[in-house]
């Protein structure tokens, strides 16, 4: 079967933009359609349906299929092939549809005689507006070319149906109610901190006027600019110093570099804009292709790469349009940002002058823009539905990102009380500026060394600001990311000497290349894993391409003269791992004394407790190893089998539960017969009641992000450490989900400071 008649695809789309033009009533246009569409795909019938109010799917106009039943066949959602189609938001392509046990007959539409059957959702902005179906009585499948060229026709009419072009969008839906009366929503609180404020709604997306091509080569050409000046427009986002952004938000917008780059998704546009789109439809094709499979997989890891590429096609889109500045426009002042969602660069370019917080409807902690929204100091509340259809621009708000908490449209009592709050807030962050140079040390003389994490010599400045006594994790992999090759070993011996420098007689804990799973080199291959969390990763890789291991290794030796120089192994799974890896690093070493090179005073090779099959051999591993961190993040997600980056199991277990505290105590215990030092790096860490317990449990190290020492600090100051051990040891026994009630009200009877 042909893909086209007598017409390709590009004459095609010309004609239906010449009908889009005319001045005819929607339901003429869409009977053209059909026939247009028919016509041209040599098909005997062609069918439009779109979406109703009450989740069902209305036949709106047909060539072929009888046309008494248009406005009176309706089908369910996920009812019948044309109900598949909607469902998953995927193409379906069938020789003998009356066969198939999902096909659902209406005698009403005739459709008795026809086999093929090819349906298409009609999508725009990852939603389902409707299915475009074509049918023939010959049994045989459509083709790849036939396929796509449906796809491309029902991108323009996804268009033109959401933009209203062929009737009130309205009558697609139900209305959404938006009363103007105060609400309350209840989600996760994500980034700490109060604003109270006013409503500004985050509407990044370009209105695409022209859907169809008069000169696809043109087309092509206004795309490559485009790509180009967006590359440049992130770059110069990175090179600013207006923002400061620092460790985890950092490294986000260099990974967010990285997919500006990305070969692959230039190259799926440019297949687009080639069957006849316009450049900014050729973006818009791709990224709607890309929303419904995030959808319908329901991947976290793909669902944040998702939110990336949507930022960068709408910066894209932009630049298309003319508008190269990306600005958001004038803020007004005590701004909160509302919106469905939003990746970490859209945030950035609202800048921190005067926006307060920020309010989502998608995303989880360790999502791109809530590490960002972290590094701002926006407080930031998660998974409030329905928040972006209540809201108005203008509204009062108040964002309460410790209790997770949303008031829309708040009373004035309401607002008097997060004021007091907020300045109550205010007084703390004061108070952690005068205690930034006094040691953490409790009130029974026990001190608690407080390490920060780093990933980039930026992060070196927080050091002398937070008090920390040192960094406990710094990423090394952030320097081989950001580049298009891999660093020359004089570029790695000076970034390593620098933080060296930086940290002055401070420690340093480099932890060596964490690579694989989200975190991929642009300039090497790593293949596609199914649990990339739980696959070729870390020091696996390391192992199994020793080079790498060494050359690192080898700039890290020279970079610590005459200093102890303290690196960490990744994921380490057994002690024979770490034997093997501590025996490459021995040979640099050695390697380093015969040539004479500079070399460190004394090396010190530790291993990262992240697997839990490691937690069983802490008496063997610390023979080998000089010291132990625990990776509490990797550590938790393993042991509960919960994918961290996943908002629907992320918070099903506690910390701050019975087995998770339990198993800390084991280690420490396992820990204390050996001489190595133990450490706890991870996001409980960072949290003043977490890190009660932790220091409870026995850890006398923790490390964490800068701005979590201060708080932290000021907790241990307010403890007796004997009470608290007590009181942890004997909670290990309990069976509750959480003990976090428990520990915040022992804290609160014994004037612990833990908010």
């Amino acid at each position: 079967m042909p893909a086209l008649g007598a017409t390709g695809p590009r004459t095609l789309l010309r004609r239906l933009r010449e009908i889009m033009a005319e001045q005819i009533s929607a339901q003429s246009r869409l009977d053209k359609l059909v026939m247009l569409i028919a016509t041209n795909m040599v098909a005997e019938v062609c069918s439009i349906y779109l979406r109703r109010a009450g989740k069902y799917l209305e036949l709106f106009a047909t060539e072929g299929l009888n046309r008494a039943a248009v406005h009176k066949t309706r089908l369910k959602e996920g009812e019948g092939l044309v109900g598949l189609v909607a469902e998953t938001g995927e193409a379906v392509n069938l020789s003998d549809a009356p066969s198939d046990p999902r096909f659902s007959y209406r005698p009403e539409t005739g459709e008795d005689p026809y086999k093929s059957f090819l349906g298409v959702p009609i999508v725009r902005g990852g939603q389902v507006f409707g299915v475009l179906t074509v049918q023939n009585r010959a049994a045989v499948l459509y083709s790849e070319e036939e396929v796509e060229a449906l796809q491309t026709v029902a991108m323009v009419l996804a268009e033109v149906v959401a933009q209203g072009g062929l009737f009130n969008i309205a009558e697609l839906d139900e209305p959404e109610l938006r009363a103007d009366r105060p609400r309350m929503f209840k989600g996760d609180g994500l980034s700490e901190g109060v604003a109270v404020g006013r409503v500004v709604l985050h509407e990044p997306r370009v209105k695409v006027e022209r859907m169809i091509a008069d000169n696809p080569q043109e087309e092509l050409k206004r795309l490559e600019d485009a790509i180009g000046k967006l590359r440049e427009n992130v770059d110069e986002m990175l090179d600013s110093s207006e923002l400061d952004l620092t460790g985890e938000g950092r490294e986000v917008i260099e990974a967010y570099r990285l997919f500006a780059y990305d070969q692959g998704w230039r190259q799926r546009m440019r297949d687009a804009v080639r069957t006849g789109l316009t450049a900014e439809a050729g973006v818009e094709r791709v990224q709607d292709e890309m929303r419904v499979r995030v959808q319908r997989f329901g991947d976290p890891v793909l669902r944040e790469r998702a939110h990336d590429l949507d930022d960068l096609a709408r910066r894209l889109l932009r630049h298309l349009s003319g508008d190269g500045s990306i600005a958001p426009g004038d803020l007004p002042n005590e701004a909160v940002i509302v919106a469905r969602s939003m990746g970490p660069a859209e945030l950035l370019d609202y800048g921190r002058e005067k926006l307060l917080g920020l309010v989502l409807e998608d995303a989880a902690a360790t999502s791109h823009v809530a590490i960002v929204a972290r590094s701002m100091g926006l407080p930031l509340v998660s998974s409030v539905e329905g928040v972006s259809d209540s809201a108005r621009a203008g509204d009062g708000i108040v964002v309460d990102g410790e209790a997770g908490e949303v008031h829309l449209r708040p009373m004035p009592e309401v607002v008097k009380t997060f004021e007091i709050k907020r300045a109550l807030r205010a007084n703390r962050v004061a108070h952690f500026a005068q205690i930034r140079d006094t040691a953490a040390v409790t009130k029974d003389g026990v001190h608690i060394k407080l390490m920060m994490n780093a990933g980039l010599l930026l992060d070196m400045a927080h050091m002398r600001e937070s008090g920390a006594d040192g960094v406990g994790l710094f990423r090394t992999e952030l320097q081989f990311m950001i580049g298009e090759t891999m660093p020359r070993l004089a570029d790695q011996i000076e970034f390593y000497r620098d933080v060296l420098e930086a940290a002055g007689d401070k420690p340093v804990v480099f932890r060596t290349l964490d690579l694989g799973g989200d975190k991929v080199l642009p300039y090497a291959r790593f293949e596609r894993e199914a649990n990339p969390a739980l696959g070729w990763r870390a020091i696996r890789i390391a192992l199994d391409r020793p080079a790498l291991l060494r050359y690192q290794v080898r700039a890290l030796i020279q970079a610590a003269k005459g200093r102890i120089l303290n690196v960490l192994l990744p994921m380490i799974s057994d002690v024979a791992e770490f034997n093997q890896a501590r025996a490459l690093i021995d040979r640099e070493t050695e390697r380093a004394r015969l040539l004479q090179l500079p070399q460190p005073r004394q090396i010190r090779v530790g291993a990262m407790l992240e697997v839990p099959a490691l937690a069983f051999m802490l008496p063997q591993i610390m023979r080998s190893a000089d010291f132990v961190s625990i990776g509490s993040n990797d550590l938790f997600q393993f042991v509960f089998a919960v994918d961290r980056t996943n908002p629907r199991v992320s918070k099903r277990y506690d910390p701050l539960n019975p087995p998770a505290l339990t198993l800390i105590r084991q280690i420490v215990h396992s820990a204390s017969e050996s001489p190595g030092d133990l450490s706890l790096c991870g996001e409980m860490a960072g949290k003043p009641l977490d890190a009660m317990a932790l220091i409870g449990l026995g850890l006398r190290t923790l490390s964490m992000q800068p701005a979590n020492i201060g708080p932290v600090k000021m907790m241990i100051q307010s403890l007796d450490l004997r009470e608290v051990s007590q009181f942890v040891d004997r909670l290990c026994g309990r069976t509750d989900g959480s003990l976090r009630p428990r520990l915040a009200a022992f804290a609160a009877e014994r004037g612990i400071a833990i908010k």
